[in-house]
């Protein structure tokens, strides 16, 4: 008989400084917790799974019999980005960090590139996505230079106007610097930001973005493809995991984008995982700060769980998560080092087991495995067998 393993990763919804966090410059980060405790959003059918009953919650909303089984999940891989959450999330653990360029890249790789490229660029030092539009976007239109910029995580940043250099131009570019950021270069992802208009203050980001990781080690996506599961990805979990272990994608852009790619291979019948990112969290609104913006999209999730929870077959499994945080009223713009909550539900489930603080992201990946019956040779401690 098919079943389902719905994994939906909320970017960036932490809840709660993880121990090391003063170590990333994160001491008291907390986005769940500040932006709840802030705008007061009504997540009635989260609570009921039992958000709030997650150790160290620090937001109202607990209730006497949740729904699901709740926890939270720590980092252990080095860093607080996007790749190495999901990689975590699916069995991988990284001992050291992707590199990060806090002074920009080395001048000799960007005359390689731009050599490589056949352009010259601008930029090149760390950058709001918006603002460096604003400050580069009219210069970029009048002499055809990309803009190339980094941020406090591991990435490498290619921006253009569509009217400029064509989208496929564009992700050339991207490959091309793809193959070039190596050894103590290779960044965690290369981003092409394809933005349109023709000044600044018109200049709009496109939803024709597209991320080129890093090569992932093996992962619980490569074991279900190998062991005959569908593994269908929502969003850019194709491009996180380039490619790999992937066996049916809808590259989806934005929240309400990718919920009705989730609603629409929901209806599919497969068996194996669907893996859903909903990036808006991250990237319109942590990244931003804007905290009743990302009050108001919590609310919109929420108001879609039951839809979820109504497509599900007898024996599907659904686990809500994050890749880590991303405090709107936290100082700076950047990620954040925290737990990532972890709610688990199914028809068959009695619900109000408190699955505590996970050792790694990865027991995730672990449990998933379990689910299916396979072994799992990477990190992480299955809760399969915890869940009532």
């Amino acid at each position: 008989m098919n079943k389902k393993a719905i994994v939906i990763v909320l970017d960036s919804v932490g809840i709660g400084e993880l121990p090391d966090a003063a170590n990333y410059g994160d001491k008291g980060a907390d986005t769940l917790g500040h932006i709840i405790n802030t705008c007061h959003p009504k997540l009635p059918h989260l609570m009921e799974l039992g958000l709030a009953n997650i150790d160290g919650a620090s937001f109202p909303g607990r209730v006497d019999a949740p729904k699901g089984c709740f926890g939270k999940l720590r980092e252990v891989s080095a860093g607080k980005d996007t790749t190495t959450g999901h990689w975590e999330i699916a069995g991988v653990q990284l001992a050291q960090a992707f590199p990060t360029f806090p002074n920009g890249f080395p001048q000799d790789f960007i005359e390689r590139f731009e050599k490589a490229v056949g352009r010259g660029t601008l930029g090149n030092k760390p950058a709001s996505g918006t603002a460096i539009l604003d400050e580069l976007g009219e210069e970029h239109i009048r002499t055809g230079k990309l803009i190339v910029y980094t941020s406090a995580d591991s990435v490498f940043q290619i921006a253009a106007n569509e009217a400029v250099v064509p989208l496929e131009e564009l992700y050339r570019d991207c490959q091309i610097a793809r193959e070039l950021l190596t050894g103590e270069l290779e960044v965690g992802r290369v981003i092409a930001r394809p933005f349109v208009g023709d000044h600044a203050g018109a200049f709009k980001r496109t939803g024709a973005r597209r991320d080129f990781s890093a090569q992932p080690p093996q992962t619980m996506c490569d074991i279900l493809k190998e062991n005959g599961k569908t593994v269908y990805g929502v969003g850019k979990i194709e491009d996180i995991f380039d490619h790999h272990g992937i066996t049916k994608s809808n590259h989806a852009a934005g929240n309400s984008a990718c919920m009705q790619a989730t609603f629409e291979a929901m209806d599919e019948d497969f068996d194996g995982l669907l893996f859903v990112n909903l990036v808006d969290f991250d990237m319109v609104y942590g990244h931003r700060r804007d905290v009743k913006g990302y009050a108001a999209a919590l609310e919109t999730f929420d108001a879609q769980l039951p839809e979820i929870q109504a497509k599900m077959g007898e024996d599907d499994l659904l686990m809500i998560t994050a890749d880590h945080g991303c405090d709107p009223c936290h100082s700076g713009t950047d990620h954040t080092r925290e737990h990532t909550p972890l709610l688990v539900w199914s028809r068959k489930m009695q619900g109000g087991v408190n699955l505590g603080v996970r050792t790694t992201y990865a027991d995730i990946s672990a449990t998933v495995l379990d689910y299916f019956g396979l072994a799992n040779p990477l990190r992480g401690t299955s809760f399969l067998e915890e869940l009532k």
